[in-house]
């Protein structure tokens, strides 16, 4: 089936032409001129991803990642004008996945949704994998990460600290596994991103700090003391189990 794409603009010219470019690639759109337009119709129709503007009437591009991150972990891309630099690292950190600066690329934007997409994809195989290989023994838990109070389990989506749910996006769960497969080993944040951005897609330094201050936001909600994600200034990141 074709991957389900939400667009989300106030600007019909860019809806009109951004939905006719992807598609004729193949892609299966549906858009909307507002966020809270936008959010009526993820009651009845979630997509395989959305991309979003960020500055629209009644219900902003913010406003509407906050709610959609109550309840899914879709991913989502921001559209931001060329000088919103403090918008594009709060989108960052409450959960978007990417984002591009306007004016951009119609090329540009499709090649970012197809790099996501195949993440996405990856993850869903690999979980598929595992689902096999646990049907084959006695226990299901095959390929699930335990490191302390931490479990991952990659067939389900699933992360717990201490027993409560962390509801994380793909790129969170793909960053904090890499981190938690070998706790105490440092990942360099080149290292974080070729995991996280697996293609060739450009994002700085700031995208992976972003997600990681995220991360830890989500868990210290949960746990206060929570100090798992060690920064190694200038190095890097590692996990603790301590």
């Amino acid at each position: 089936m074709a991957p389900k794409i939400t667009l989300v603009d106030d600007d019909q010219n860019i809806l009109t032409s951004v939905s006719m470019a992807m598609e004729a690639e193949g892609f299966d759109v549906t858009t909307y001129p507002d966020g809270s337009a936008a959010l009526d119709g993820f009651s009845k129709n979630l997509p395989d991803l959305a991309v979003l503007d960020i500055k629209m009437p009644r219900m902003d591009g913010m406003e509407l990642l906050r709610r959609l991150r109550e309840k899914h972990d879709f991913p989502v891309i921001f559209l931001t004008s060329k000088d919103d630099e403090i918008d594009e690292m709060l989108g960052l950190k409450m959960g978007a996945d990417d984002y591009i600066t306007k004016p951009f690329s119609q090329r540009l934007l499709i090649e970012r949704i197809r790099t996501i997409l195949r993440r996405v994809e990856a993850v869903r195989k690999t979980n598929l994998k595992s689902g096999q290989n646990s049907e084959a023994s006695a226990s299901d838990e095959a390929g699930v990460l335990i490191r302390g109070r931490l479990l991952l389990d990659p067939l389900r989506h699933v992360c717990q600290w201490g027993g409560s749910d962390v509801k994380l996006t793909v790129t969170e769960f793909l960053i904090l596994e890499a981190l938690g497969h070998r706790p105490g080993h440092v990942k360099s944040r080149d290292q974080l991103m070729d995991i996280a951005y697996n293609d060739d897609v450009y994002v700085d330094d700031r995208t992976i700090d972003s997600h990681i201050k995220r991360l830890r936001k989500k868990f210290r909600n949960i746990d206060p003391e929570f100090d798992g994600i060690e920064t190694l200034y200038g190095v890097g990141y590692r996990y603790s189990e301590s």
